[in-house]
């Protein structure tokens, strides 16, 4: 192990950042102020290597305070964990929300995403950099999908400090991103989560009752209207009769993959290596998704129930929720709901009083799509790149910390509250025999009511258009966000199962539906997924770090292009494509010429 640490000495502020995290240091390795202490080799560097997963938070801190990470506070940082300085520096640079160069203290994040981009956000972006200008104090950064959708354009501000001040302009003006930049406390307030729920208040909801109705922030309003049934429900089923009732509901991952839930606590479960972790999986980072956004800041209290009763059924005392770093609402929600959980005796040493010890930390990403991959996301919580980790073993066999793990998003977990309080063959009768209960989509692009909304699998995407207004003129839809695919105005009768968008040739993904009308230039939207993709790739493997920058060559030629050139780089983009879905090591390579396909096969993009 190489620490060789430079001679760069962290500021007062930078260390405060880092000991307000890990406290103060115990030794002159560490970073104290001893002169008489031996600084030849390490005190306690076996414990400090244990704490290896605070490399995450201890980058957070840095950045939160200071808006940057110098080389001084990053070999303090190592100095207390006992972390290589080259590795914490590669772990540093991975993310997009950190940076490793000085900048001002304000970074306004404008997002040029699908969504936004169809929303004027180029604009957006050019009038902001204008009045903003050199010498502002503010650095203005393009950004992928803030999980803002269904109020586009959007920004967010973030202001180092102590504490790190945030504010959020959706839908976006100049006038008003540049406000939250200058000023964030001064920002308007962001609108209430129920806004992004159309339906919200209507009766036959399921995972969005509670939303628009209880107090987010209310414990009490919570249990009032029904929150807690569910766990009480768990403890009389017991750990197996937890995992029978979700295994007989056919519930399935609603992250895209639709691996059946049940199976996947069954298996973590009988495993008899210890401890066993769960994490929920909160990077919602696909875009045109912010479904998990809605349900974290409007019904708080559901995940961390969930969260709890899948760790009592999975064997696990410790869950992780990783909540990506671009939502700083849901983040004080869920710490508020999970410190009020945890003082009412719901979380903690004896959960209910029924000899059960479960408790919750949040991990916050920092800007990295491939951490959605869940081996990624554990790499990411070890305090290491987030990249995939080649499979087997599987997470149910060595997962987290290599122990037992099993991992869920939000939504999915969210359904298990249903479950248990209606029993399995209820749950079971909503949907369709292979896809049951009901699905969440994330509506947007250009139709009259975007946000998220709430249908049984089987419902067609004519009738979800229909509740959101499609308007006139439309063009294609894209499902599934980037790694999805499009489908013509003409194929409304695709019914949104798993296995419906399969046999219709495209993929219902975790839920994204994007429409777009003639006003909205198709190929200056491919590119964009092609520049998403590049961006996000990990590097990791071949395929995908040469295939996505290929790809995106090769759209910016054929813009230029027509007629032949065009057709040569069209017959190279289906060989790259076919390498990277079939070489690449995770899903992000594997769909990275997914919706650029459809594009060209069904819309005919370029004819």
């Amino acid at each position: 192990m190489d620490l060789h640490f430079g001679d760069s000495k962290p500021t007062d502020e930078e260390r405060a950042a880092v000991d307000a995290l890990l406290g103060p240091p115990e030794s002159s390795w560490e970073g104290a102020d001893r002169s008489d202490a031996d600084l030849r080799w390490a005190r306690g560097g076996r414990e400090a290597r244990d704490r290896r997963d605070l490399l995450l938070p201890g980058l957070h801190a840095i950045n939160d305070r200071i808006g940057w990470i110098s080389d001084g506070a990053l070999d303090y940082l190592c100095r207390r964990l006992t972390v290589p300085p080259a590795e914490a520096y590669g772990v540093a640079t991975f993310y997009a929300m950190f940076s490793v160069e000085p900048r001002p203290a304000t970074v306004l994040h404008v997002c040029t995403d699908l969504a936004c981009a169809a929303a004027r956000a180029p604009q957006l972006w050019a009038g902001i950099e204008e009045r903003l200008g050199l010498g502002s104090g503010v650095t203005v950064e393009r950004s992928p999908c803030l999980g803002l959708c269904e109020r586009a354009p959007a920004a967010l501000a973030i202001r180092a400090g102590d504490p790190v001040r945030t504010a959020v302009s959706a839908p976006a003006t100049v006038h008003d991103a540049v406000l939250a930049a200058n000023a964030p406390d001064s920002a308007p307030e962001e609108p209430p989560a129920a806004l992004a729920v159309p339906q919200a208040g209507q009766d036959g909801l399921m995972l969005l009752h509670r939303v628009g109705v209880v107090d987010p922030a209310s414990l009490d309003d919570y249990r009032a209207h029904g929150g807690y049934t569910a766990l009480r429900r768990a403890f009389e089923l017991g750990p197996a009769g937890v995992i029978r009732e979700v295994t007989d509901s056919g519930l399935v991952g609603r992250g895209g993959a639709a691996f059946p839930t049940g199976r996947k606590w069954q298996a973590t479960a009988s495993q008899p290596d210890r401890p066993h972790y769960l994490v929920c999986n909160a990077d919602e980072s696909e875009p045109g998704t912010f479904k998990d956004r809605v349900l974290m800041e409007g019904d708080p209290y559901a995940l961390v129930e969930a969260m709890t009763i899948a760790g009592y059924a999975t064997g696990a005392h410790r869950g992780y929720l990783y909540l990506r770093g671009e939502y700083p609402r849901a983040l004080h929600r869920l710490e508020h709901a999970i410190a009020q959980a945890r003082a009412r005796g719901l979380l903690g040493d004896d959960v209910l009083g029924q000899g059960y010890a479960f408790d919750i930390e949040i991990r916050r990403g920092a800007g990295a799509y491939i951490c959605g991959e869940e081996t990624a996301l554990f790499n990411s919580i070890e305090g290491y790149r987030g990249e995939p980790r080649s499979k087997p073993p599987f997470p149910v066999e060595k997962g987290l910390f290599g122990k037992p793990t099993v991992e869920n998003n939000v939504e999915t977990l969210v359904n298990v509250l249903p479950i248990l309080t209606m029993g399995a063959p209820a749950y079971a009768a909503i949907g369709t025999g292979r896809s049951t209960g009901p699905k969440l989509f994330c509506v947007s692009g250009t139709v009259e009511r975007p946000g998220v909304y709430e249908l049984p699998f089987g419902a067609t995407l004519g009738d979800l258009l229909t509740l959101a207004g499609v308007r006139d003129g439309l063009r294609a839809v894209l499902l599934g966000g980037a790694a999805g695919g499009f489908v013509r105005a003409d194929e409304l009768d695709i019914p949104l199962t798993f296995e419906g968008t399969r046999e219709a040739g495209t993929t219902l993904g975790s839920g994204v539906v994007m429409a777009f009308d003639d006003s909205v230039p198709l190929p200056r939207l491919l590119l964009r997924i092609a520049e998403f993709f590049r961006d996000e790739s990990c590097g990791q493997c071949v395929p995908c770090r040469v295939g996505t920058v290929r790809q995106e060559e090769a759209l910016h030629r054929i813009a230029e292009r027509t007629g032949a050139a065009a057709a040569d780089d069209i017959a190279l983009l289906r060989e790259v494509g076919r390498a990277m879905r079939d070489a690449s090591i995770c899903g992000l390579g594997q769909t990275a010429w997914n919706a650029v396909e459809s594009a060209i096969d069904r819309l005919g993009a370029y004819e």
